[in-house]
């Protein structure tokens, strides 16, 4: 039996894709397509895919002509999958020419001539309308937003809005074609969408002021503090026909997801456990420490620790208990703890107490431990109790991390979906009820 493999994107799946498809099929008897991941594809710098993985793999399954579909993970596999799966034949569209004669010491390489006339670039640049994109709230995370979009292909941040209208201008100087905007009147007349960055308390307001004028919704995490409220949001948000998405850069980075994918896989069996943490010492005038502005180390960065526990043990616990050190209102130290029905986790998040910062998931087989930082996740390891089996991946955190949830959120516009699978809703309402209960003071003790 002769075996062929071939590579893609397989993005906007059309005719030049089947024809390839078809003609590397008539090389050999049994087809092996390898659709590079997300995550690969980002690697590479190509954030205008238009479908994600899951949706390309059924695209390429439905044409009927792969025997075997498998994930392009990493550079390099190539030569990895040619040895592993026995191929005979490697094939590839002739805009490659001479780009993988190496592996002619493994297996035959084959151009194939492709389709003239139609690509998935031409398509994307026919069908795709830029989105427009206004900011709301001018602070430090929000400068960081106009660069980051720029390397999304589809984004144009067209309108900047400020209570403190100074900041706004100051804003619009500093950043080209950005018109600095009196009021949310007048920015939703200029966008289609929006990114909220103003405080905590503010995001319900803003939210549904955005979603009442039609416009998709971005919000910085927390997205709001008290679960009915984010139901209640996201319900009104799918009424309208627009998505709202929480912008939490971890949950959308591409190491992260990569290991959200290996647990559920099995590789360390059962997970039963999840300690992570994260602390920070700021100065303690900011507005982090203002109780009449939300503040205090569990809504500044409770989101992030949740984040793994809800992704990889699920949303249904017994039971939340929050332990917390108070200083002139606000917790300046807390822990949780969950029980849940056949696991326990714990997080630790601190703006006055420093711990490690690490993330610690273990399993029945075994444990994956992620350094401090891990929420600007580049770098983790599997354990085993035999070293010997101990895994190391490497990845890039590009930038302020922020491209990646820009990138997914205008999928998810594109594409009509209403929840992410990076951070679905229900995940996202119940980091809500967890800031919550710790608002209304639930199962909770000083320390």
């Amino acid at each position: 039996m002769t075996k062929v493999i071939t590579y893609g994107t397989f993005d906007l799946l059309h005719q030049g894709h089947i024809n390839l498809l078809r003609r590397a099929k008539e090389l050999g008897d049994y087809l092996i397509v390898g659709v590079t991941n997300d995550n690969f594809d980002r690697d590479r710098g190509k954030l205008n895919v238009r479908n994600n993985v899951l949706e390309r793999v059924e695209a390429v399954k439905a044409t009927g002509l792969a025997d075997q579909i498998i994930i392009e993970d990493y550079v390099g596999q190539k030569i990895d999958d040619v040895q592993k799966y026995d191929v005979d034949i490697f094939a590839i569209g002739s805009d490659w020419e001479g780009k993988f004669d190496y592996l002619n010491e493994f297996c035959k390489v084959v151009y194939l001539p492709r389709t003239e006339g139609i690509s998935s670039t031409m398509l994307r640049a026919e069908s795709q309308d830029i989105v427009r994109v206004g900011i709301i709230g001018c602070g430090r995370v929000a400068r960081r937003f106009p660069s980051e979009a720029n390397i999304v292909n589809g984004v144009f941040v067209t309108s900047v809005y400020d209570i403190d209208k100074k900041k706004s201008e100051e804003f619009a100087k500093d950043f080209n074609n950005v018109q600095a905007c009196d009021n949310l009147e007048e920015l939703f007349s200029n966008v289609d969408a929006v990114y909220i960055a103003t405080p905590h308390l503010a995001h319900y307001e803003n939210i549904k002021a955005a979603l009442k004028a039609q416009k998709h919704v971005l919000c910085e995490t927390p997205m709001v503090l008290d679960g009915e409220q984010a139901k209640e949001l996201y319900r009104f948000a799918e009424s309208q026909g627009r998505i709202l998405m929480e912008a939490n850069k971890t949950a959308h980075s591409p190491a992260f997801n990569h290991l959200v994918v290996l647990i559920k896989s099995g590789v360390i069996g059962d997970v039963v456990d999840i300690e992570a943490s994260l602390s920070q010492l700021l100065d303690k005038n900011g507005r982090e420490f203002d109780p009449n502005q939300a503040g205090g180390a569990l809504f500044e960065q409770g989101s992030y620790p949740l984040l793994p526990i809800f992704k990889l043990i699920g949303i249904n616990y017994d039971e939340l208990t929050l332990y917390s050190r108070m200083e002139n209102g606000v917790d300046t130290y807390t822990k949780g703890v969950f029980r849940y029905p056949n696991a326990t986790c714990s997080f630790k998040v601190g703006l006055g107490v420093k711990t490690e910062g690490d993330l610690v998931i273990s399993g029945t087989k075994g444990y994956a431990y992620v350094p401090a930082p891990w929420w600007l996740t580049d770098y983790f390891e599997l354990r085993y109790e035999n070293q010997n089996e101990n895994k190391k991946f490497f990845y890039k955190w590009d930038g302020f991390g922020l491209r990646y949830e820009i990138q997914e959120f205008i999928s998810c516009i594109i594409n009509k979906r209403f929840s992410s699978a990076r951070l679905r809703r229900r995940e996202s309402i119940q980091m809500a009820f967890a800031m919550q209960q710790f608002n209304e003071r639930k199962n909770f003790y000083k320390i």
